[in-house]
């Protein structure tokens, strides 16, 4: 989603509108006319890219963890041949990239999870499992210490690092987005190489 550099669809400007509503009010708390008056349509407008708003929650969720996915296997189709320690930062930079753009959707996705159907639930679940054990992979690579447990948990670890951006302040109290970057990865890599320190 923040990669993109071509004009967003009306569906994209749609569910962009509809994850900010949802962080800020609740799912419950947001009605389709507001999202609908959000982006410029009426709220029964919605319908014709939408079925309701179950349907747009399960778009933003379930969209979000395969983008996050594919953007970790073209990262590491990219680096083939790179030194692992440059694979890992590029992961991280990747994350930070979500964590910094998307930070409605990290709201979202810890409080409304568990409104999704179950279909939607578990393939939310499938997706960041594969997601996880793309780092895992790589993390053992730059710390062969680690045994795979241990990795898993410090890929978990660092993604609550990375992903705790909606809790740092309002977006003009942080210290600007590259430094910000600068100190999560900083952060980030520090976690890794502490959890390979025993």
């Amino acid at each position: 989603m923040a990669t993109r550099t071509d004009a967003p669809t009306r569906r994209e400007q749609i569910l962009k509108e509809a994850a900010r509503l949802f962080a800020e009010r609740g799912f419950h708390g947001v009605g389709v006319d507001e999202i609908g008056a959000a982006v410029g349509i009426s709220g029964p407008g919605l319908y014709r890219h939408f079925a309701g708003k179950d349907a747009m929650l399960a778009e933003l969720l379930v969209g979000i963890s395969g983008q996050l996915l594919t953007g970790a296997k073209r990262r590491l189709q990219e680096a083939d041949g790179v030194p692992a320690e440059a694979v890992l930062d590029s992961l991280i930079e990747g994350h930070i990239d979500f964590a910094l753009d998307d930070r409605p959707l990290i709201t979202l996705h810890d409080r409304e999870l568990d409104r999704l159907r179950d279909s939607d639930r578990k393939l939310v679940r499938q997706l960041q499992r594969q997601y996880v054990e793309l780092w895992v992979e790589v993390v053992r690579e730059v710390y062969p210490g680690l045994a795979e447990p241990t990795a898993r948990s410090a890929v978990h670890s660092v993604f609550g690092l990375l992903n705790s951006t909606p809790h740092l302040g309002r977006p003009g109290s942080l210290p600007g987005r590259g430094a910000t970057a600068e100190l999560l990865h900083r952060m980030a890599r520090g976690a890794f190489a502490a959890a390979q320190a025993d």
